[in-house]
């Protein structure tokens, strides 16, 4: 028998978590149908949710007992529960994809199809319409991309999804870049092997709020350009060197200036000189200590995530209240 582990990280999700269960059972179900030789486990990951999302899990738990779940002890970002479900998860296949219904399960059998015979060592849905978003928001994500794509060695596909179908070997592959600051897609797509690209129209929530703000894929973003891009450091250095060039234009003109208007120039020339050097100090330093901050986030080695529950430690514990 062959396992599928879908993971599933959850983040307030109590609106949609019924639907999303109901919705995957009836597509998985439907597969072991059609292909006798595999099983599924469902682990869900709590990032700390404030609402009822871990009473559910154990609803689910209790009638379900191919449901685990792993529950932090606060919030931890959706980074580190996709890198917990990848870790905890025990399937020859790993399937990763979110609770809101955006990831339409109906994906799956054609996503183990590409990938069970291993044609390809992962599936995934890459999005070419962004339906109800925002236009302001679509702007910057294709920007993202663009930029992405110019200033770093990675690929990443514009429109790509964590909505993921992996063999054994691509998420041993992923695990092993255990790194703290985690941006996934550039991880995916950094580790390489055969992947398969399936295009879908958007797909808005059927219920619930999205926990991503403008302003919170906006530092999710600069994590992706820190993690896989040494550009900004160039960038520095051509700063630098405008700065330098534009600081003599600066006193090219302050000494014209002077011999006509001797006070008005010298001011100019030094005010200029000094919001110029200024400027430049200030981006220079700026920039060394963003990529100084994640050494040292680094270096400190603290854990991804920290564990509060799971369904183990859930169903332990009911047990030995009913003695």
């Amino acid at each position: 028998m062959k396992l599928i582990s879908v993971v599933v990280p959850c983040y307030n999700e109590q609106e949609v978590l019924p639907m999303f269960y109901d919705e995957i059972i009836k597509v998985t179900n439907g597969m072991k149908q059609e292909h006798s030789d595999i099983e599924f486990e469902f682990l869900f990951i709590n990032d700390g949710s404030k609402d009822r999302t871990l009473e559910i899990f154990r609803e689910l738990a209790d009638k379900d007992e191919r449901v685990r779940y792993i529950s932090f002890s606060r919030n931890f970002g959706k980074e580190a529960g996709m890198y917990a479900g990848l870790k905890n998860s025990k399937g020859d296949f790993v399937v990763v994809m979110d609770a809101d219904l955006q990831h339409p399960p109906a994906f799956l059998p054609q996503m183990y199809n590409y990938v069970k015979d291993g044609e390809f060592d992962c599936a995934t849905t890459r999005r070419v319409s962004r339906t109800g978003e925002s236009k302001v928001r679509s702007f910057f994500a294709r920007m993202f991309y663009k930029i992405m794509n110019k200033i770093s060695q990675t690929e990443i596909v514009d429109g790509a999804q964590d909505f993921r179908f992996m063999s054994r070997q691509m998420v041993d592959a992923v695990l092993s870049m255990s790194e703290y600051n985690r941006f996934s897609k550039g991880i995916f797509s950094w580790v390489g092997f055969r992947v398969q690209y399936m295009p879908y129209e958007n797909v808005e929530r059927p219920a619930g709020t999205t926990s991503w703000s403008f302003w919170g894929l906006f530092k999710y973003s600069l994590e992706g350009i820190m993690a896989f891009s040494t550009a900004p450091l160039s960038f520095s250095i051509f700063l630098a060197i405008f700065g330098a060039i534009l600081s003599v234009l600066f006193v090219i003109a302050g000494i014209i200036t002077t011999i006509f208007l001797p006070a008005l120039g010298a001011a100019l020339l030094v005010i200029g000189a000094l919001l110029l050097v200024g400027a430049v100090q200030l981006g220079c330093t700026g920039i060394l200590g963003m990529y100084l901050g994640k050494t040292y986030m680094e270096v400190k080695n603290r854990p991804i995530y920290l564990t509060g529950e799971t369904d183990e430690m859930y169903r332990e514990r009911k047990k030995n209240s009913s003695k």
